[in-house]
């Protein structure tokens, strides 16, 4: 069992066409701890868990959580919510 906490992981988040979107919700899940996205598409969160899911969330796209298992640097491309 890895009692590691305060892991830091960080990255960038991008639409399909590769362009950075800014002002996307990361949160750890299960917590209240989250970052925003900047500019350029990057985040950086300290985990408060030692097996934490990410739930990356943007108005117009579908949202995705992603298992962190020890990665430092995690890059999501968030798809289109356009139904139909």
């Amino acid at each position: 069992i890895y009692a590691q906490v305060e892991q830091t992981v960080s990255g960038v988040v991008k639409d399909v066409a590769g362009e950075p979107l800014i002002g996307v919700s990361v949160l750890e899940v299960g917590t209240s701890n989250g970052a925003i996205t900047d500019l350029d598409g990057k985040y950086t969160l300290t985990l408060t868990k030692s097996k934490s899911v990410l739930a990356f969330s943007y108005i117009g796209y579908v949202q995705q959580n992603i298992h962190v298992d020890g990665r430092k640097n995690i890059t999501v491309v968030m798809k289109d919510d356009a139904i139909g």
